[in-house]
């Protein structure tokens, strides 16, 4: 299949690459020149804008940092819907608010384009592994559509509903994912201040009711886990800024909606304070750097 891919960060590029292997033929737009060449080495076609490698697709799939960036790229004059055929199916696997994914599928339906969201978990070694999770807002005709192509890059492949319960699943889920974490690093400090191996502890919680995937897969605390961000001085993984955005992208869904999320706005000022110290580009356990005394 012919498959326009614009958007290739920490997440997109190793999805792109997925697709590549595949078999797919891609029509690849970033700003990042490197990434475009690597990509291009592998069969790969690099387009000249949105719409560029939108008309040269019979799929469209985007993966952007923010909803800003999102209706640029489907809305501007050199955007996707400025060159996509109408029946081309699309989907937006960006991390967004509801609303946006709502109003960009709108105005891509008034061209004859049915387009849903898809954003992902996983995180950054899921979409190198093929093994992300995929939460799908879409009609049930363009969810059947999308499933193989989201299969060679996923594993788990949800439909959620209409347009836009995707983004909804995904802010539920990272508001709780960064609640988790904190509750992990306070644990995890609080152990190794009254002078338990670290090591012994995490034990102690993977193998019992305090487990959860912050503290058995991708513990904070240096030394737990070889695989972890916090084995490499947190470098790579799901930045911390990234994580802000989500919390603050939940907040914000929480206030339209009056719904309380009390332990989600005190994890968005910790977050926040993080990113004030200049620590917004370590991966976000690095929240348990707040709880370790200085070296």
């Amino acid at each position: 299949m012919n498959i326009a891919f614009i958007g290739l960060g920490n997440m997109g590029a190793p999805m792109a690459r997925n697709l590549l292997k595949a078999g797919h033929h891609l029509y690849l737009f970033d700003l990042n020149k490197a990434v475009l060449a690597e990509l291009a080495a592998m069969g790969g076609t690099i387009s000249t804008s949105p719409k560029d490698a939108a008309q040269a697709g019979d799929l469209v799939i985007t993966m952007l940092p923010a909803a800003a960036h999102v209706r640029s790229v489907y809305l501007n004059e050199d955007g996707v819907l400025a060159g996509i055929r109408a029946g081309t199916p699309a989907v937006d696997c960006s991390t967004i608010d509801p609303q946006t994914a709502r109003d960009i599928s709108t105005a891509a339906a008034q061209q004859g384009v049915d387009l849903g969201d898809a954003p992902v978990s996983g995180g950054t070694g899921g979409a190198a592994a093929g093994t992300l999770t995929f939460m799908v807002g879409a009609s049930a005709a363009l969810f059947d559509t999308l499933h193989p192509v989201l299969a060679q890059m996923g594993r788990n492949i949800v439909h959620c509903g209409e347009v836009g319960t995707g983004q909804i699943a995904k802010i539920c889920n990272n508001l709780l994912l960064g609640i988790s974490m904190i509750g992990v690093s306070e644990a995890m400090a609080l152990g190794n201040a009254l002078g338990i191996d670290t090591g012994v502890l995490a034990g102690i919680i993977n193998s019992s009711t305090g487990r959860c995937w912050s503290s058995d897969t991708y513990n904070p605390w240096p030394g737990i886990i070889d695989t972890a961000p916090a084995a490499r001085g947190y470098t790579g993984g799901f930045g911390a800024e990234l994580m802000l955005k989500d919390l603050g992208l939940a907040t914000e869904a929480a206030r339209q909606a009056h719904q309380p999320v009390i332990l989600g706005a005190v994890a968005q000022q910790l977050y926040q304070a993080m990113s004030l110290r200049g620590e917004g580009g370590l991966d976000f356990s690095a929240i348990v750097k707040g709880y370790q005394k200085p070296s």
